[in-house]
């Protein structure tokens, strides 16, 4: 019997997803994107869960898509089944009122590198290293395309997608790609650090700045005011902030419901 193509792990409030397929350096098959995508809309419902982090088994964090498996499936229909459930996983991500923190080792190239830029936040090994060179074998990154120029500079997006070659860790946090790079032996603690330091805020306001965040992104600035203000009026209403408030004033630890 085979292993699972992705494990899950529960522990105070941290769900720990891991890319199973080691031996394909964890490329993105339609049966892995598919259970990611499970879990994701299962932990979206998990009031126990308030932070998730993606890692992976093996030398490398994720090659991409699956091109064995992609070969094999040729045509229009397929190739319009596979983009789609692609852009379906990483908008979950991002829609997940849940925060998602890559945790990065390896390579992570192509679909990998646009799975990195879809979690909210990375931490990378210093041996990790980026790419989207699909220009190399004739198919622009068009859709890592869409969540790398999110994360970084347009410019420096342009040369990862025009010239596909690797980017190492220092590059790729000088870029906005990552947020942290630590020891290659770290990254799993300092990505279980970050993790547990997010898990103590209250699950709501996670939820309601997770969603305020990429809303606001794609507004004019005057239309973004409007929204975040209104935002902010009901979280003020929200039972956990006027614990927060009246936590700090009292000087204790508050006491969050995610109500």
């Amino acid at each position: 019997m085979s292993d699972p193509i992705l494990l899950r792990q529960d522990d105070n409030g941290i769900a720990r997803l891991t890319l199973n397929r080691p031996k394909q350096r964890n490329a993105l098959s339609l049966g892995l994107m598919a259970a990611l995508q499970d879990e994701i809309v299962s932990i979206a419902a998990d009031r126990s869960v308030h932070v998730v982090i993606l890692d992976a088994a093996g030398p490398g964090f994720c090659a991409g898509h699956d091109l064995k498996e992609v070969r094999a499936n040729p045509g229009r229909s397929n190739y319009e089944s596979l983009f789609e459930q692609c852009s379906n996983l990483m908008t979950g991500i991002v829609r997940l009122p849940k925060p998602v923190i890559a945790s990065v080792h390896g390579i992570a190239t192509a679909a990998g590198c646009q799975l990195v830029a879809s979690c909210d936040l990375a931490v990378a090994g210093a041996e990790a290293r980026f790419a989207t060179p699909g220009v190399n074998i004739g198919l622009f990154c068009s859709t890592p395309m869409v969540a790398l120029s999110r994360n970084v500079a347009a410019k420096h997006a342009m040369e990862m997608l025009l010239t596909g070659e690797m980017i190492d860790a220092q590059q790729a946090l000088a870029f906005g790609l990552v947020n942290r790079v630590v020891a290659q032996d770290d990254v799993a603690n300092a990505t279980q650090e970050l993790a547990a330091t997010i898990a103590s805020k209250s699950p709501l306001t996670l939820a309601v700045g997770k969603e305020a965040f990429y809303r606001q992104l794609e507004m004019p600035l005057d239309d973004a005011y409007i929204y975040a203000s209104k935002v902010m009026t009901e979280n003020m209403l929200a039972r956990d902030a006027e614990e927060g408030i009246d936590a700090f004033l009292e000087k204790r630890e508050p006491v969050w419901k995610g109500e």
